[in-house]
């Protein structure tokens, strides 16, 4: 097996990126020591980049999961109650998720 190259190990960013018509980006940004109660429909459909910082995500079953910079994750259909930062700096993620089509471009049911 080869070693990774410098493309493989580049780090998934959509911060500074302009994303198509198709697609809708938000930015979530956790001060130092914020918590962020999950809301399941919030994150429905979206990949989840962590920017900057680290995000602890709180489980229902009483776990947590820290993860740091440079981190994709899938949040939706989690049993998530929260997401926290207990850093020093902000915790920066952007979810990137598919645009509804506009009302009149949705076909018509049969």
């Amino acid at each position: 097996m080869e070693p990774p190259s410098e493309d493989d190990a580049a780090r998934v960013s959509f911060l500074h990126r302009r994303l198509g018509a198709t697609f809708d980006k938000r930015v979530v940004t956790l001060g130092p020591g914020d918590t962020r109660p999950y809301r399941a429909e919030e994150w429905d459909d979206a990949l989840v980049v962590v920017e900057r910082g680290e995000v602890l995500l709180e489980c229902a079953d009483g776990g947590a999961r820290r993860f740091a910079e440079g981190a994709v994750l899938w949040l939706a259909g989690l049993g998530l109650l929260a997401l926290r930062n207990e850093g020093r700096e902000p915790a920066v993620l952007v979810a990137v998720s598919r645009r509804a089509p506009p009302a009149d471009e949705v076909p018509a049911e049969a």
